[in-house]
């Protein structure tokens, strides 16, 4: 039997590329749909749709973030993190697994911050949570869209050498802004190069899902973070350039064989969501490139594609490209598949 689902903030971005991807779930089925000021109208009239679909669950009474009000199994939240952050213990207290993306639980100890081809042995501070806070339920979070991205570019190198210190540069797509997002006057023919809060969410987010669980804690990894974050004129899809120091020499060989065999640390789940080959490396001089690699992955859009691998400015740094689709990689998808792994492991 399917698990009912309730998404909440449904109306959103996020929130429509979640029920885009739950409206033929072999797992799970949409329950409740819920949005903020369109409490008692039906989905389809509620809902400004974003996507090259056909609108989803129109028929469906969009109803209030309240737990009484809802019927599900579990709970996928794409609320503002400003609501999300009174909101979802309030779900979690009632007995509700949450599965977040929104920002305002993501650094609490005792909260995962998961990619789940990443890090998926970090849903086990979901026991510490319930035991530290009481709580019946819980709350599982996924990162900021372009720390998916970095974080699944480091993931198949990060145990190849000692990293010493990271260097990002993102270049961040307009949809990662929301609707009705950056005004035209503001993008069009620019390049904006300030994101409120998106270096220091990579720095951080980063460090703790590279670390290493040990007892009921993240030890976070050991090298240094330093991103540049800038909104340009795309539509979908973050491309983020990537410098790394390391204490010993690296082989490119070794570089390329890593991301070429990388399956994620979930493979053999049989994720729905989770692509086939999370990372594709592409050979090309001039790949990977938003508009033709943003949709990658036999899920598509779920896989990071990663090129230009090459030596910095000795051959202790490395240098490469890593591209992946801000709102289906980078948020509802990884969203989705953390419920799938929660839901495989037993939390659900």
């Amino acid at each position: 039997m399917k698990r009912r689902v309730a998404v909440l903030g449904a109306t959103g971005t996020v929130g429509q590329r979640i029920c885009d991807l739950l409206r033929d779930h072999p797992w799970f089925e949409v329950a409740t749909l819920t949005g903020g000021a369109s409490t008692g109208m039906r989905y389809g009239d509620a809902v400004r749709w974003l996507l090259p679909s056909d609108v989803p669950f129109q028929d469906m009474v969009v109803r209030s973030s309240t737990p009484e009000a809802i019927e599900a199994d579990l709970v996928l939240s794409a609320l503002p993190s400003g609501v999300a952050k009174k909101v979802e213990p309030q779900f979690a207290e009632a007995g509700f697994p949450v599965v977040s993306n929104a920002g305002a639980h993501r650094m609490d100890p005792d909260v995962p911050l998961v990619v789940p081809e990443v890090n998926p042995e970090h849903v086990r501070l979901v026991e510490e949570q319930r035991g530290r806070r009481g709580w019946g339920g819980f709350i599982a979070t996924d990162p900021n869209c372009s720390t998916v991205n970095f974080v699944l570019g480091l993931r198949p190198i990060q145990d190849l050498f000692k990293i010493k210190k990271v260097v990002v540069t993102t270049m961040q797509a307009v949809s990662g802004a929301g609707y009705p997002g950056v005004p035209s006057l503001d993008i069009l023919g620019n390049v904006i190069p300030f994101i409120v809060g998106e270096e220091e969410k990579m720095r951080r987010e980063t460090l703790k899902i590279l670390g290493r669980m040990e007892g009921g804690i993240v030890r976070e990894a050991g090298f240094s973070v330093a991103a540049s974050c800038n909104r340009v004129p795309t539509v979908d899809g973050h491309l983020e350039t990537i410098y790394i120091e390391a204490e010993e020499r690296i082989d490119l060989d070794d570089v390329r064989e890593a991301f070429r065999n990388f399956k994620g640390e979930v493979h053999g789940l049989n994720l729905p969501t989770s692509p086939t080959d999370p990372v594709i490396l592409r050979e090309e001089e001039d790949r990977p490139q938003t508009r033709l690699d943003s949709m990658a992955g036999s899920v598509p859009g779920m896989s990071v594609s990663v090129g230009r691998v090459r030596h910095g400015i000795d051959d202790r740094a490395l240098q490469f490209v890593v591209l992946g689709h801000n709102t289906i990689r980078g948020a509802a998808g990884c969203a989705v598949t953390l419920a799938e792994l929660l839901a495989a492991m037993g939390y659900l």
